[in-house]
């Protein structure tokens, strides 16, 4: 078994992964998506290597692992500032709800000195 074919499963097994996370609602798909188009892209790549050695000497890459690698790098960041605006997002509706808790918590309070 060569490199590509082991290249095409293991993007094929991530891609596969990531559809169960998302079925089994462990993941949702605004998280997945990015994962999913990568994993297709690497599992593209495999199937066809051709193209990316003519991309990489169009762009000015001298050696195409260099052109990998740093493809590679650029898809860690970009994953790394999606999942930090989820996690900004995520904390501002945990702010508000902190605040709606507060609000409720306060009228429950104001409605049972009403009571006595």
């Amino acid at each position: 078994m060569g490199i590509r074919t082991v290249a095409f499963l293991l993007s094929l097994l991530l891609f596969l992964f990531i559809v169960e996370l998302v079925r089994r609602e462990k993941l949702t798909f605004k998280y997945a998506f990015a994962w999913l188009c990568f994993s297709a892209i690497g599992g593209m790549i495999a199937l066809e290597p051709g193209w990316i050695f003519r991309l990489a000497r169009y762009l000015g890459f001298e050696l195409p692992s260099n052109f990998i690698f740093f493809g590679l790098m650029g898809m860690f960041i970009f994953l790394s500032l999606l999942l930090t605006v989820f996690l900004c997002q995520q904390n501002k509706r945990n702010d508000r709800m902190a605040q709606k808790i507060a609000l409720l918590d306060q009228q429950l309070r104001s409605m049972k000195k009403d009571l006595r």
